[in-house]
């Protein structure tokens, strides 16, 4: 999985549930906790809005939504 897809997924994650731990994350997309740290820090770099809550997990502010679109050639 390349990075920008790597990054959709997180948003995709973030979007489906109230509140997620970075192990979640990491554990799902098969990385290290500290990967997606730096994951985190480069969404949030892009305009995301992600809000952390030290000890509880990471969330997306309210009203964000990513719709899912087709990006491939046709």
């Amino acid at each position: 999985m390349n990075r920008i897809d790597r990054l959709l997924a997180q948003i995709l994650f973030l979007q489906s549930r109230p509140i997620v731990t970075a192990e979640d994350m990491a554990a799902r997309v098969g990385l290290s906790v500290r990967t997606i740290y730096r994951d985190l820090a480069a969404l949030a770099e892009a305009g995301v809005p992600i809000a952390a809550a030290s000890g509880v997990g990471y969330r997306l502010m309210k009203g964000y939504t990513l719709n899912a679109v087709y990006l491939g050639r046709s």
